[in-house]
């Protein structure tokens, strides 16, 4: 008989809200405190702070707590990965251009895998202080409000996020050539430059429609 986990992934994630707007807070008290000489290019148009690696490192420790076993994937790879059954994959600043040019929408992006299941996300949009959550079965939440995706279904009244191709510019002329065709079919096209972000706000039915390649977990 398989045992039964010690926690419920409801008690998981509610733990894991309080990390994350804990987090949000140190991240919110470093808006505009970042000099130049103190920001590094990872790679092309990819930047990374101290703010970006201080905010992983106290979720890592405090995702650590909360569950001891899992191993972690993370964006600026402030520890090293590793293969477990419980994985929580980490980006700590979502949108960090918009963080040190001092533009609002900016997030930290937190999910628990098991396996090659996700079973619980978290995601604070951090400038509104709004933290979306869900975990496997028990429905999606923002602030503690119920949410669910847009009715709209016709394109003509959809309203479509997306995010630009900044690094990997292979698919450029079918980026493009969508592009056009949902600025013309579309109540309107919105860029924020935080994925996460617009993911929560498809789950929130704020946007429609959201397309990106190149994307990371």
């Amino acid at each position: 008989m398989e045992k039964s986990p010690a926690f419920t992934l409801e008690e998981l994630c509610h733990q894991t809200v309080m990390l994350v707007e804990q987090v949000g807070e140190f991240i919110t008290g470093q808006l505009g405190q970042v000099e130049q000489g103190q920001i590094e290019t990872k790679s092309l148009n990819s930047l990374v702070s101290y703010v970006d690696t201080t905010a992983e490192q106290k979720l890592i420790a405090g995702l650590q707590a909360i569950l001891p076993q899992a191993v972690f994937r993370t964006e600026e790879e402030t520890i090293a990965p590793a293969e477990g059954e419980w994985c929580w994959i980490i980006d700590p600043l979502d949108g960090t251009t918009n963080f040190l040019h001092q533009l609002p929408c900016f997030a930290i992006s937190v999910a628990l895998a098991k396996g090659q299941q996700v079973v619980l996300g978290v995601v604070q949009e951090i400038n509104r202080r709004e933290t979306f959550w869900a975990w496997k079965a028990g429905g999606a939440f923002c602030n503690g409000r119920p949410i669910h995706v847009s009715t709209t279904n016709t394109l003509a009244e959809s309203l479509v996020s997306t995010g630009f191709p900044y690094y990997d510019f292979s698919r450029l002329p079918a980026y493009l050539e969508a592009l056009t065709y949902l600025m013309q079919h579309t109540r309107g096209i919105r860029r924020w430059g935080a994925a996460a972000v617009d993911l929560a706000y498809v789950a929130c039915g704020r946007y429609d429609a959201f397309f990106e390649y190149a994307l990371n977990p």
